[in-house]
């Protein structure tokens, strides 16, 4: 039996048991964070959920990784040769990768997992239809044949949510509509599975056998030097504890703790609080295109037209406007393809009765609306609460269904019925910094069952985005940006709440945090 065989045919977390244990005599440096919400999948291909996003950071690696900026770097490629303008990309893995059971990272596991997700993912399905082959001619050599240009490419290798993440070929065969069952990646911390207790505790080791790239570390671009040898995430639903716990010392890092205890823990000695996330998170609802009510685009707009984003954000980040920025459109503010095309319909305040005939044109005759309202997420939770309230004001039956977040990250899957176990719309909260032009905006889509969560299916939106894709005037792409977004107002593929910017909260003793749209525990020294 061959190495790579024998060591795959270990248990995961016996072949990694003995590679990040401190030195004889040494006190473990454990680093103590608070996620914002319970990890309950590790499989940042099947679900987008952040807290799982967040996690793949620490077990995986992705080909490319995005600086401070968000410019790709290479990560686990030395670099690329482009050629045949754009359509060949040729990247050869650097030395030294090992999965966490030891083995090497061959062309081949990548190419597995890349297949993967390009299945998940909107950008990856892009890439996929662009593809004549993705091919292995050796252990550390990748090859991308497209049948159109597409410069994006490191851009999109890089991004996260679903994130590309790459695995052993044997884990990467798993469908990618069903949870892998073996976590197993080639990052800087490995998964301790026998320590992980579900709604408790969550707990990520040093890989002992990773090597760093030589460059400093700019959030996922860079060397991911790891200071600690553990990094232990404490589920705390209650946003009170974890101050309590982050002021007390019990805990070292809280990720978003609740906008009305920032005042305190910016007062609490010993207590840092800053934004290491510049560029926030889109709050959005996706209704169900599929199914009952929401399936009607009459019915979106006027639930649009219900919501004030200011109310919504006031009530997710408190009076600090400098916290949030509303009303936003379907673009990220201060990016080229922002524009105030269709603002009117997020801008001007509509009365109850006004909203009222607009669901009246529609046919909307007191259909039941299921509300997936995830009560253990706090700013999920508050935009809930305020939309519920909001719709039933204009004569929606809002069947408002409380559950965990857990719930709803399992139930969204679902393209049944109602009356089947399906649901009509939840809250959601899309990376900002992809919303910078129409190919990363992935929820603008209209690809149908192939889209995120929703489906939404609007081939005119497809088309205009396969155009932008493919200009190159400047004027000419600004002009689909308009006509886009005034497309996206008419269809509702996802209802814009605004763009909110949650700090984080650490212990002073806490150094080397870096700035980016993803907490990443390398690079942090603990005192």
């Amino acid at each position: 039996m061959r190495r790579r065989q024998l060591l795959a045919a270990l248990p995961t977390g016996l072949a990694g048991s003995a590679l990040a244990l401190p030195a004889l005599g040494a006190e473990p440096r454990v680093l103590i964070h608070v996620p914002q919400a319970n990890l309950t999948s590790l499989d940042p291909v099947w679900t987008t959920a952040v807290v799982t996003r967040n996690s793949a950071h620490l077990l995986f690696e992705t080909l490319y990784g995005r600086d401070e900026a968000l410019n790709p770097q290479p990560q686990m490629v030395e670099g690329h040769r482009a050629e045949d303008g754009a359509r060949r990309w040729t990247m050869r893995l650097r030395d030294g990768l090992r999965f966490h059971t030891g083995e090497p990272v061959l062309a081949r596991d990548c190419v597995a997992s890349l297949q993967r997700w390009m299945v998940r993912d909107p950008i990856g399905q892009t890439i996929a239809a662009r593809l004549d082959a993705l091919e292995a001619p050796d252990d550390r050599t990748l090859v991308w044949r497209l049948k159109k240009p597409f410069a994006s490419l490191p851009y999109a290798l890089a991004k996260t949510q679903p994130s590309p993440v790459i695995m052993p070929e044997r884990v990467a065969r798993t469908d990618p509509y069903k949870q892998i069952t073996e976590i197993v990646g080639s990052g800087p911390f490995r998964w301790v599975a026998d320590e992980y207790v579900p709604g408790s505790r969550a707990v990520f080791a040093k890989f002992d056998r990773y090597q760093p790239r030589d460059e400093p570390a700019s959030y996922a671009a860079g060397g991911y030097r790891v200071m600690v040898d553990r990094v232990e995430w404490r589920i705390i639903p209650d946003a009170g504890t974890a101050a309590n716990a982050l002021m007390n010392g019990e805990v070292d890092w809280v990720d978003q703790p609740l906008p009305d205890l920032l005042p305190r823990l910016k007062r609490a000695r010993g207590v840092t609080v800053g934004a290491l996330d510049q560029y926030g998170t889109f709050g959005a609802f996706r209704p169900n295109h599929l199914h009952g009510a929401t399936a009607n685009p009459g019915v979106r707009r006027a639930m649009m037209a219900a919501i004030d984003q200011v109310e919504v954000m006031t009530a997710v980040m408190g009076e600090d406007r400098s916290l949030y920025h509303a009303p936003v459109g379907y673009f990220l503010p201060g990016t080229p393809s922002a524009n105030e095309v269709g603002m009117e319909a997020v801008r001007v305040r509509r009365s109850p009765d006004q909203i009222k005939r607009m669901l009246a044109e529609a046919g909307y005759a007191g259909e039941r609306i299921l509300l997936m309202h995830p009560t253990d997420q706090t700013f999920y939770d508050a935009m809930s609460s305020v939309a519920a309230a909001a719709w039933r004001a204009v004569g929606l039956n809002i069947d408002d269904q409380a559950m965990d977040w857990g719930t709803v990250v399992q139930r969204r899957t679902s393209m049944e019925p109602l009356e089947r176990g399906g649901w009509s719309v939840f809250p959601a909260g899309y990376p900002a910094a992809e919303y910078r032009d129409p190919v990363f905006a992935s929820n603008i889509r209209g690809n149908g069952r192939g889209a995120w969560f929703g489906w939404p299916e609007d081939a005119e939106i497809e088309a205009m985005r396969d155009r932008w894709m493919e200009g190159t005037d400047e004027a000419e792409l600004r002009r689909l940006d308009q006509a886009i977004q005034a497309r996206a107002f008419e269809t509702v593929p996802f209802i814009p709440l605004g763009q909110y910017l949650p700090p984080a909260a650490w212990r002073s003793s806490l150094k080397g945090l870096l700035k980016g749209p993803v907490p990443v525990f390398w690079n942090v020294e603990k005192a």
